[in-house]
């Protein structure tokens, strides 16, 4: 007498198929949940650093502003220094990265210099991420932690990147002064002018920060020629 086959428990788990929406749906539910939070704790941090300073901000007027509790934070960022960490990470980085994302030019150094200069000031002066920049000035000689951290995430890209084209602009001969690749900072000073000059400065003198990028870049690469 021939058996019929029984259906094991792990085969009938097996045979089982989930309807659209079960088991995977809570679970990206609560990740989506977790990156609002996490997203809303770093939009309150960067205000309240802005508004207080990095030394006076505290987690409990950060999770305040961001409608969390406190022991919320704790699940993101072990303390203060990591969060404002992920602020340079997430609000100044991605600009400096397209620096060194930038294709290789098919016109001239300065055409491409002055491209992404333009735009670096138009995202910084005036924003927040300037607002952020002009905290790492004031700030950075009493926390070393955060300035070497800033350093190591964002000038010393921004450097190298500069460094690069300026010895491009000295290989195709648009750079006559080849000991400006000892010192790409010459090449970036506007930007930091222009930010230092916002907040100090700009209610008695505004400054036409693209234009000085203009007059900058004529004294490295000479006057355009115009017809």
């Amino acid at each position: 007498m021939t058996k019929k086959p029984t259906r094991t428990a792990t085969a009938g788990a097996a045979s089982h198929k989930p309807e659209a929406g079960e088991g995977a749906a809570p679970v990206s539910n609560r990740a989506t949940r977790a990156a609002e939070r996490r997203d809303a704790i770093v939009a309150a941090a960067m205000e309240e650093f802005i508004t207080r300073g990095f030394a006076a901000t505290r987690l409990d007027d950060i999770a305040r502003r961001a409608g969390v509790a406190k022991g919320t934070i704790y699940l993101h960022f072990k303390d203060k220094e990591s969060m404002f960490e992920e602020l340079v990470r997430t609000v100044i980085v991605p600009v400096v990265a397209k620096l060194n994302a930038l294709p290789p030019p098919t016109g001239s150094v300065r055409d491409l210099i002055e491209t992404f200069a333009g735009n670096f000031l138009k995202e910084v002066i005036g924003t927040r991420r300037g607002d952020l920049v002009r905290l790492i000035v004031a700030e950075g000689p009493r926390f070393p932690a955060v300035a070497d951290f800033y350093y190591r995430e964002v000038v010393s890209r921004g450097m190298a990147g500069m460094r690069a084209l300026i010895e491009l602009g000295i290989a195709r001969g648009e750079i006559h002064q080849t000991n400006l690749a000892r010192y790409p900072q010459i090449l970036i000073a506007p930007a930091l002018i222009a930010v230092i000059w916002q907040s100090l400065f700009a209610r008695h003198a505004p400054l036409d920060a693209q234009d000085m990028l203009r007059v900058h870049l004529d004294l490295i690469f000479g006057e355009r020629r115009t017809t």
